[in-house]
């Protein structure tokens, strides 16, 4: 009887060991990642601000309505107390204007699953043109980039605002001058080409 409670007294030791690396793994990845989203939310909502004052229309995601509370629309807020960063899975600025096909153009900070752990993606995706599909008609084509990509636990955000640094600027004098070339002539150009899809 002794040696079967020895044996299970390691199991439990064993068990117990396992769940406390877990809880600590996961409140880690947690405490980043809320880490990463306050930064992310606040810096894209200073992009969306610059783009507002030379009225070219984006869409945030998530809705300032969600994260912020404000005292003069859009330009003084704070980060609500009670806001889930950690939970959001996709922080991202949306084209929504209409001249030369920028409907969707759009800077997309994503969290997904790999064997290895979550990871963290910036891409730049835009609309590629159409194409005729016998059984489902006409399709918008997407390309996506790939800005960044790295584990949440690795992530720096000081890289990430290398990027913007060089992507913004870019997609602003696109805008400023009426040319959408500029800035996918400069995303193709730069970074590493990610997944087609339709719409």
């Amino acid at each position: 009887m002794a040696k079967n409670e020895d044996w299970f007294e390691k199991l439990q030791s064993e068990l117990e060991k396992r769940k406390e690396e877990i809880v600590k793994s996961i409140s880690t990845e947690s405490e980043k990642k809320t880490e990463l989203n306050r930064n992310l939310i606040e810096d894209f909502w200073k992009i969306w601000i610059q783009f507002h004052k030379i009225n070219v229309p984006f869409k945030m995601e998530p809705p300032h309505s969600q994260w912020g509370t404000f005292e003069v629309y859009p330009d003084k807020w704070r980060l609500k107390d009670n806001f889930d960063f950690a939970a959001v899975r996709e922080v991202s600025l949306v084209d929504i204007s209409r001249q030369q096909n920028r409907t969707g153009d759009s800077l997309k900070v994503i969290y997904y699953n790999t064997e290895g752990g979550e990871r963290i993606r910036m891409l730049f995706e835009f609309f590629e043109g159409e194409k005729y599909y016998k059984y489902s008609g006409w399709k918008r084509i997407y390309a996506q980039y790939i800005l960044y990509d790295e584990d949440v636990k690795k992530a720096s955000i000081d890289k990430i605002r290398e990027i913007l640094l060089k992507v913004i600027p870019v997609w602003y004098e696109s805008h400023l001058k009426g040319d959408r070339d500029i800035i996918i002539n400069f995303i193709k150009e730069n970074f590493q080409r990610g997944e087609t899809f339709t719409m």
